[in-house]
């Protein structure tokens, strides 16, 4: 059962996620998405590896092409992807430019993904109810991560969003 989960920066995602994917058995894997680029990316990856400690998770890093990650994991176990919002941002502002492919090339990988590996919960950012003015980088990416979102909502059987803490469910049931 796949479960893609939404909302807000420190909402709750990741340790709801954690759950989750524990609750669909082992091995676990920890799909690690972020390239870190500065003191703030580092901190925030050791919170996450600290919050993951003993719950038996093997961390998988990839940064960009997310289904290299089967590769080197049993499909059958439960994997928990952090996040679609870190993995569209590796693909489309790459070091060797800009792709503004990148939304469809990260979205079909990650329906892919969970077509292969069943038992898989995914993380993205809700980050969609401001009312500031962008750039044009800024708006092709939060319509890039609007696009990658929707396929996710549509292939997955449970769809949440985390709120201050709280899990509401839109789609399916949770484990």
């Amino acid at each position: 059962m796949a479960t893609f989960i939404s909302g807000g920066c420190k909402n709750g995602k990741s340790y709801f996620a954690q759950r989750v994917a524990k609750a669909y058995g082992a091995p676990l894997y920890y799909v690690a998405t972020m390239i870190p680029h500065d003191d703030e990316d580092d901190a925030r990856i050791l919170r996450h590896r600290a919050d993951r400690a003993g719950w038996g998770f093997e961390t998988l890093e990839c940064g960009r092409d997310v289904l290299a990650c089967l590769e080197r994991a049993d499909a059958r176990g439960s994997f928990l992807i952090d996040s679609a919002t870190a993995l569209l941002s590796n693909e489309m502002f790459a070091p060797d430019g800009f792709h503004a492919g990148a939304p469809d090339k990260v979205a079909a990988a990650l329906v892919e993904f969970v077509r292969r590996a069943p038992n898989t919960v995914v993380v993205s950012d809700y980050i969609y109810s401001d009312a500031a003015v962008y750039d044009e980088w800024t708006l092709a990416y939060r319509r890039g991560l609007a696009r990658v979102d929707r396929a996710l909502a549509q292939a997955c059987d449970c769809v949440c969003e985390a709120v201050a803490g709280q899990i509401i469910v839109y789609k399916g049931a949770l484990p």
